[in-house]
This record gives C-alpha cells, structure tokens and sequence, in this order.
C-alpha cells in the first residue's frame, strides 16, 4: 500500500473537492468513515480492499498529522480550500444543475427521478465538466442529466446550496430531468 499516495488522495476528498467523490462534510468537516472507504474504493482498482485498517496506518505512518478519526468518522484537520460549510439553507437554484452517472442508472432516474439512494442529499453540479467528473467515477462512459432546476423548484422541490460547484436537493422529480446531449 503506499500510503502517502492514499493520504493525498484522503486529503483531497477532504479538504479541496469533497463533491468529486460524492462526499457530504458536516459543518465541522466530519464525513462518514464508510461514505470515505466506499469512495475510495471506487477512485482505484488496488483499493478495492481498502478497510479502516489502511486509513489508521495512513495516520500512524504521517509526518504530519493531518487526519483525524473519531468513532465512525473521519476529518482533515487543515489546509480546506472549500469555498465554505455545505449550508442547509434552502434556496434557489440556478436555472440548470446537472447530475453524472452510469447509463443504467441513468434510464432508471429518468423513469422514477433523482432521490439520495442513501445519503442525505441528492448531489447536483453547476457545470457539465464536474457532473462528468463524478459521472466517471460510475461508469467509464458516464451519461450526463440536464435538471430544469427551475421548474422544479417553482414545483416545490427543496434545493439547498453546498458550496460553488454542488448544489444539493431532497429530491427532483423525472419531469424536471432530460438527457443532456454530448
């Protein structure tokens, strides 16, 4: 295992682009240990396995003590580039969000819509470029969703701002999405 190279990957998810691996930071930089190991997990072939074991040898291995893990989750301790704490404040969105994911799953949230599967919020991106990003993180040819966010809001969906790149919803109903054309 090299751990300096999962360290810096550790330190990425938590402190400069946590929506590229689909992780919710809570107002204290805290996330999930198993939200952190399953986003792992999926970034590389050879951390398949990765287990809570590799990230508390990760720390112990460390010059600089930069994680920390408390119970069942897990945070940097410094060095955040984030724009700011993912707010809960519901708002407006802008006029278009957007949304990356497999080809399957793709047909099956144009039939039922975008809900959390399990985490709090659906994640939503600004731009084309992230959504993608994040797509390919689930499929090697990843389908992009194009949500009049808008009309979905004005339809009483609930939108929330998580920071400059990612917008969070409870959830956006299939009407609202569309297949965004390559």
């Amino acid at each position: 295992m090299d751990y300096q190279n999962l360290s810096r990957t550790v330190s990425h998810a938590l402190r400069h682009e946590p929506w590229l691996y689909e992780l919710e930071l809570d107002d204290a930089g805290w996330v999930p240990l198993t939200a952190l190991l399953a986003a792992l997990r999926v970034e590389r072939r050879e951390w398949r396995d990765l287990g809570l074991a590799d990230l508390l040898e990760m720390i112990a291995r460390s010059e600089k003590k930069r994680h920390e893990i408390d119970g069942d989750r897990i945070r940097a301790f410094y060095g955040h580039s984030l724009p700011g704490k993912l707010s809960k404040q519901q708002s407006a969105p802008p006029a278009w969000l957007y949304h990356g994911t497999s080809p399957e799953v793709a047909e099956l949230i144009q039939r039922e819509g975008l809900r959390p599967m399990g985490r709090q919020y659906v994640h939503l991106s600004v731009d084309t470029e992230t959504a993608m990003q994040v797509g390919g993180r689930k499929a090697a040819a990843p389908v992009l969703l194009k949500v009049d966010a808008t009309a979905a809001y004005a339809a009483g969906a609930a939108f929330y701002h998580g920071n400059e790149m990612v917008w969070l919803a409870d959830e956006v109903q299939a009407e609202f999405i569309m297949l965004q054309a390559k």
